[in-house]
């Protein structure tokens, strides 16, 4: 998994925005082969879709990223951020790796652990149908931003603690995570300073249905660093010092 590392390098630094049916025929090489929509859960909700791209060099399986959007866990969609890592895309796709997108349950409507159980579900998915989309299984990193970030660590690090409340069938997950690369993701909640940590409808306050004073067990329970251990996968970890709505110091340790 090495070559991701050297591919995200592009940008270290991105606005986030949602990719346009236009700009996907830009952004991915030529040739890129699609799967668009899939639904992880057998369901309708546009949440618990997931895009598939792999490339058309006729390998019979890839690696793969696992793409998870940001949007403070309240908004966003599976594309966002395409835009503007359009030569990091090109050059995962371009050096043989599949990129999958998923989308999750908002916390307006959800709370935690519901995007965590989705995620994982869509892990799981893939895992499933690897053969299928060419993908291969005991490859898998993940790519997340902001609320992403967050999610994609959380999965990293808790691939390996037997989270029964983190999967939906309440079962130990068959996958292995290879790799994390978090984009400005909270690591620990109860440490958290900043916009969304008090109102109540936006933030981490709307994820766990509570501030981090009001419920510290859930804050705990939502917290990434509260489940590193010696069989973690490797991190890239990358954050700027001027976020304003992450503090930059949720990265260092």
């Amino acid at each position: 998994m090495k070559k991701i590392i050297s591919a995200i390098f592009y940008f270290l630094v991105i606005p986030l925005g949602k990719l346009s049916a236009q700009s996907e025929n830009t952004i991915f090489p030529l040739g890129t082969i699609s799967y668009k929509n899939i639904s992880y859960c057998n369901d309708t909700l546009t949440n618990h879709q997931l895009d598939i791209y792999t490339p058309s060099n006729g390998k019979n399986s890839y690696p793969v990223v696992i793409w998870i959007h940001g949007g403070g866990w309240r908004k966003g969609d599976k594309s966002d951020a395409m835009d503007n890592m359009s030569s990091t895309v090109k050059e995962m796709i371009a050096k043989g790796y599949a990129i999958v997108s998923i989308n999750y349950r908002y916390s307006t409507d959800f709370k935690f652990p519901t995007q965590i159980i989705d995620c994982n579900k869509a892990i799981t998915f893939i895992y499933n149908h690897a053969a299928k989309y060419k993908i291969d299984s005991d490859n898998i990193a993940l790519m997340g931003f902001s609320a992403g970030g967050h999610l994609a660590a959380l999965l990293g690090l808790s691939n390996n603690n037997k989270i029964k409340a983190f999967y939906s069938e309440a079962e130990d997950p068959k996958f292995k995570i290879k790799l994390v690369i978090d984009y400005f993701g909270i690591n620990d909640i109860t440490t958290l300073k900043g916009p969304g940590t008090d109102n109540p409808h936006t933030g981490v306050t709307l994820l766990l249905g509570a501030s981090a004073s009001e419920r510290p067990d859930l804050a705990v329970f939502a917290s990434p660093i509260n489940y590193i251990d010696k069989n973690d996968p490797p991190f890239l970890i990358l954050h700027g010092d001027k976020d304003l709505a992450v503090d930059y110091t949720q990265s260092k340790y």
